[in-house]
């Protein structure tokens, strides 16, 4: 569908054994794809059910046991934590956080899914690459937000799929942030990997223009990833991935026909798929 670059969590294990798995997998697609791909280690997605009610001794796990296994056999370029209601608390995710930091790890943050949870805050206090979901955003997390080097990642796939409410897109563009889209691609909240369908979402339900939205799938995701100097557009030096559609009315006929099969061609680092 003309994707190029994909970031991809590890999370669903939960253990050291299972998420040391996941990730290595994840090497695997690296090395095979002709995707770019980055690799986030995100096992403080929720607590193990093991320790359930021993969520503390679960962030020494991660702390202590995976994070270290993880830098070791270099298998990740991103930390990430969820920190939101029900889930890790800013304590906790400063800590982990604070961990991956010392082992070489940029953090990445889920915040602000389920409730304003001071994920964005923490996010930025670690220079955060990305803070990502934030369907519950007002203007202190905004402000938090602005004259960083953190980018704001929307994922309204994962809205649309739960009936929640949807990130405000316009009110951060018009406080000056850049704000990437994603897919948020799992089987649990958002099982569509179609990204033209996500930056249909951006522009019909967070009143995004066709162009920002393009802008944000594109550029900014790509800069999400640690990717911008290399992938995101079409430019003089960076590598060639493109793909050439049939003959389109417009650029906004793209994103709001979302449906209509227009991608005829895809190349990926210069090559056909």
């Amino acid at each position: 569908m003309g994707t190029g670059c994909v970031e991809i969590k590890s999370g669903y294990g939960l253990s050291t054994e299972d998420e040391l798995k996941m990730l290595r997998v994840i090497r695997r697609i690296r090395s095979t794809a002709p995707l770019a791909v980055r690799a986030t280690f995100l096992g403080a997605h929720a607590v193990a059910r093991a320790y359930v009610g021993r969520q503390a001794e679960y962030v020494d796990l991660v702390c202590n046991e995976m994070l270290p296994a993880v830098v070791r056999e270099k298998l990740a370029d991103f930390v990430d934590v969820f920190c939101d209601e029900g889930f890790f608390t800013v304590d906790e995710t400063a800590r982990i956080l604070e961990k991956g930091h010392e082992l070489g790890l940029r953090a990445k943050i889920h915040a602000n899914e389920l409730a304003v949870s001071g994920g964005v805050q923490v996010g930025v206090a670690y220079n955060a690459l990305s803070v990502d979901h934030l369907e519950r955003m007002g203007a202190e997390e905004i402000e938090a937000l602005r004259g960083t080097k953190t980018m704001p990642t929307l994922l309204p796939g994962a809205a649309f799929f739960l009936g929640m409410s949807y990130s405000p897109a316009r009110e951060m563009i018009r406080a000056g942030l850049g704000v990437a889209l994603a897919s948020d691609y799992n089987p649990g909240s958002s099982p569509s990997g179609n990204m033209r369908m996500v930056a249909a979402l951006g522009s019909i339900r967070m009143r995004m223009t066709p162009a920002e939205a393009i802008n944000a799938a594109t550029l900014n995701s790509a800069y999400a990833m640690g990717l911008s100097d290399e992938y995101g557009s079409i430019t003089p030096g960076k590598v060639a991935n493109f793909f050439l559609t049939d003959p389109m009315p417009s650029v906004e006929f793209f994103i709001y026909a979302y449906q209509t099969p227009l991608i005829r061609r895809v190349f990926l680092r210069g090559e056909e798929q």
